[in-house]
């Protein structure tokens, strides 16, 4: 059953990462937590493994072909990648200095912030 649910938890973040161009993690990681009953770090760790290379590769072909991604927006995209190449390791051993209820509550007031933000933008 957890394959079952992990199935549509990868489903439903797919589908939000292609739609709405977000890292699949708002939705990954609330959803293995809740769902699954995994620790914020487990969850954080799970996402960012499922998310590695060539994931989000045909979502990009398919903005490319749609001429949704000119050159300018592919330098960008190599400048956030070097980013979140050198951010992830540091992110996640700063995850590790903190006990999952306060992971917890900092990711929800991420994803609120992040709302509020878009809501009254």
């Amino acid at each position: 059953m957890t394959y079952v649910i992990a199935s549509g938890i990868a489903l439903a973040a797919g589908i939000a990462s292609g739609f709405f161009g977000i890292g699949g993690g708002i939705i990954i990681i609330p959803s293995l937590v809740f769902a699954l009953g995994i620790t914020q770090t487990q969850a954080a760790a799970t996402s960012l493994a499922a998310m590695l290379l060539p994931v989000g590769l045909l979502g990009v072909l398919t903005y490319w072909k749609a001429g949704e991604l000119p050159a300018q927006q592919i330098s960008i995209a190599a400048i956030l990648a070097a980013g979140l190449l050198f951010g992830a390791p540091l992110g996640a051993k700063l995850a590790l200095l903190f006990d999952d209820d306060f992971l917890r509550k900092a990711f929800a007031l991420l994803l609120v912030f992040a709302a509020v933000k878009l809501a009254f933008k």
